[in-house]
């Protein structure tokens, strides 16, 4: 009951990441906001989201991540309804805030969750096999739903989550408030994550806002990181690279194939969703196989593996499209779910949730530079220099799965 209970919150968090994309052209005409403006309704929830992760993680880790789902579950059900009501631009646009960092701590605390519920070995490879499934499926419902609810109000896109968010806010009452403040006195400093916290803001925000004063607020960013310690084991900064340069290759996907299909080929959000299917189920199968890999061939060596195959995957995209479209899902959910299999397998159980915010910090982080680096050739319609530059992304990324300790 657990999972069920994490990897629907998992969903939700997935869901909600894409959905809004296909609902920004009705959201700007009726609320009657410029492009520029809009584009902040995207931008309201990342920078919080991924600004607010490595609070959310320390939180957790001292709080109790059972607490903290708990919280940030009404957090976010209560900012879906006030954005799904909205009836101006302003109240969206914080309703979007508050999404963002209800977010930012409800992630940290499923991974936590993940982490000390399910011990490191068969039992976790499972749960993050069932999970990473789950989530990869929110990703693609999310595109799917967007064009089918926008096709009578974009307000259904956020009105959507609530009934979910009730649904886990009674699951995690009944089983979760149990996760008492396990390793109370094990969590490290909050000083730490605090300049971490500063960092993230303000390069999430600095390269959504670009020119001078953005490239300042990275430079400030890359001061307040220097200041931070390392993460903790090996293992952990191995994930937080894979997860950075899983989000540059396979994880920039969506993008670059919405972009393709609705500019290009100009196809409707709904088609364009539905389009997905056939990516989003082999996601799906790639998260359903990962336990078995894990168990035959180890993490470091699954995660390689699945980089190896995104690469080869994206380079295809950049000739033709369905057949590499196969190839790059199947190699996205073992991605996605190893590399958490990765840099969590070293960490105390105390620590699970600061652990996965420091992932899911690189994860969006490098996903904001991808964005920002991909849209340059993509403003020309270049999409094959955009998927050979995801693809050597992949490759990358199978080097840094391959360099590690002896005994793996």
């Amino acid at each position: 009951m657990i999972l069920t209970l994490l990897s629907a919150a998992q969903f939700l968090l997935a869901l909600d990441y894409s959905i809004v994309y296909v609902a920004l052209p009705g959201i700007a005409r009726d609320l009657d906001l410029d492009l520029a403006a809009a584009q902040w309704v995207v931008s309201a929830y990342a920078v919080p989201f991924a600004g607010f992760l490595l609070l959310g993680g320390r939180l957790a880790d001292r709080l109790g991540p059972g607490r903290l789902f708990l919280g940030a579950t009404l957090l976010f059900g209560a900012a879906s309804a006030a954005g799904g009501l909205a009836a101006g631009g302003a109240v969206l646009l914080a309703a979007r805030g508050v999404q963002g960092v209800a977010a930012a701590l409800l992630q940290p605390a499923i991974l936590g969750l993940l982490g000390s519920r399910f011990p490191a070995g068969p039992a976790r490879t499972r749960a993050l096999s069932v999970w990473g499934a789950v989530g990869a499926s929110g990703l693609a419902a999310g595109v799917i739903l967007g064009g089918v609810l926008t096709r009578y109000t974009w307000r259904w896109t956020f009105l959507v989550n609530v009934p979910v968010t009730l649904a886990c806010t009674a699951g995690a009452a009944a089983w979760l408030l149990s996760a008492t403040r396990a390793g109370r006195a094990e969590p490290g400093p909050l000083a730490p994550a605090l300049l971490g916290t500063g960092a993230a803001l303000g390069a999430s925000l600095g390269l959504t806002l670009g020119g001078p004063p953005g490239w300042a607020l990275v430079a400030l960013a890359a001061v307040l990181l220097a200041l931070t310690r390392p993460p903790g084991p090996r293992s952990l900064r191995v994930g937080a690279a894979a997860a950075a340069l899983y989000m540059a290759s396979v994880g920039s996907e969506f993008y670059v194939v919405t972009l393709m299909l609705q500019d290009r080929d100009g196809y409707s959000p709904l088609r364009a969703g539905l389009a997905f299917v056939p990516l989003a189920a082999m996601v799906t199968l790639g998260s359903s196989l990962t336990g078995r890999l894990v168990r035959r061939f180890g993490a470091p060596r699954t995660l390689a593996g699945g980089f190896a195959l995104a690469a080869l995957g994206l380079a295809w995209l950049a000739v033709t499209a369905q057949p590499a479209l196969l190839i790059s899902g199947l190699a996205h959910g073992i991605v996605y779910t190893s590399m958490f299999n990765v840099g969590s397998r070293d960490v105390p159980a105390a620590q699970q949730s600061s652990a996965g915010a420091v992932m899911t910090t690189a994860q969006y982080l490098a996903g904001a530079v991808a964005v920002a680096a991909l849209t340059l050739p993509l403003r020309h319609g270049a999409y094959g220099p955009a998927f050979w530059a995801t693809a050597a992304a992949a490759a990358a990324g199978a080097l840094v799965a391959l360099r590690r300790p002896a005994g793996d």
